[in-house]
């Protein structure tokens, strides 16, 4: 199980990726196209053409986590437009997008907070 913490360092790929690719060649899509380590403990999310399905990259210091989530009904209603290959993204951001939700809508709580 892998778990979502605001410490968490999350990058959005901007581009569809080809989802018949399996961890090597998205371990690779990472290093060349998003100047990125794969094994850095990054959470690296792609969509697909469609936007009907999401896969997410992590390496968690003992191997490669690979998950696919398929929306049942609709398409994700939000994706990053920056110019940049990769966009980051919070926890609860990525909480909201795995919902099928739009996360530059959603309201938040800070991260941190200093306590009085």
């Amino acid at each position: 199980m892998i778990q979502l913490v605001p410490q968490m360092k999350i990058l959005l790929a901007r581009e569809p990726a080809d989802f018949r690719r399996g961890i090597d060649a998205l371990s690779a899509l990472c290093r060349q196209q998003l100047d990125a380590d794969p094994f850095s403990g990054t959470l690296f999310v792609f969509r697909n053409r469609s936007g009907s399905s999401l896969k997410i990259l992590v390496y968690d210091s003992t191997g490669f986590w690979l998950l696919t989530k398929r929306f049942s009904k609709g398409k994700i209603s939000w994706w990053p437009t920056a110019t940049e290959p990769a966009s980051p993204l919070a926890a609860a951001q990525l909480q909201v997008l795995l919902y099928g939700g739009n996360p530059e809508s959603a309201r938040f709580a800070e991260p941190w907070r200093k306590i009085a």
